[in-house]
């Protein structure tokens, strides 16, 4: 029995939205926004800066100077040790988070690397959300961005997004192969979580065929 949801999505295509339409008609508890305020809590640190590190690498002149103040990469270094959240710290904390929202179960992670965490429980459902750049554009000016900042958001975000996997995961983004699911969000909200939930049963079925 699925008992976890991860969704992965690209920028703007409406991930956020259909998450929480996921999480209200499955009854399920919804981590996304929630997850940044869970891992500052443990970090200790303010939530902006746990949001400012949420799927990006640092810079490259900052990993080669803490390479070089440590004397050597040390990846997942605890807070307590670097007296700074980075990246390294965010990843460690993330997956710890991940793991122990799946413990409890009835849940969907958004994003964050939760699906690749994730990638050999049994009871996780993953979901990769993606559309068309018109379409992720309407959603974005719909939001109120104006269209300079959605262009700019559109041709950054994501390739942030890619770096953040192909580091800490040394996988390509998005990795179809880890996905039960891939849904242009382009046919309606609604049908998205239709087609999710459908789709989640079906496999249960088969299981227990």
């Amino acid at each position: 029995m699925f008992r976890i949801v991860t969704i992965e999505r690209e920028y703007g295509c409406g991930g956020g939205a259909i998450a929480k339409k996921l999480a209200a008609q499955l009854g399920w508890k919804l981590w996304d926004q929630s997850l940044s305020h869970e891992i500052a809590t443990m970090a200790q640190v303010d939530c902006a800066a746990v949001e400012s590190r949420d799927e990006k690498v640092d810079s490259r002149l900052y990993r080669l100077t803490k390479l070089f103040l440590r004397g050597g990469w040390e990846r997942g270094v605890p807070l307590a040790d670097s007296q700074m959240f980075d990246a390294d710290c965010m990843v460690k904390m993330m997956e710890t988070v991940a793991f122990k929202i799946s413990a409890e179960g009835n849940s969907i992670l958004v994003g964050r690397g939760a699906p690749y965490f994730l990638r050999n429980r049994s009871d996780a459902f993953h979901v990769f959300l993606y559309a068309p750049r018109s379409e992720k554009l309407r959603r974005l000016l719909a939001r109120g961005k104006d269209i300079r900042e959605a262009e700019h958001l559109l041709d950054t975000v994501d390739r942030e997004r890619m770096a953040f996997v192909k580091l800490y995961f040394h996988a390509d983004w998005p990795t179809r192969a880890l996905y039960h699911l891939m849904i242009n969000t382009g046919i309606g909200d609604e049908r998205v979580v239709l087609t999710i939930a459908d789709a989640m049963n079906g496999m249960q079925n088969t299981k227990s065929e």
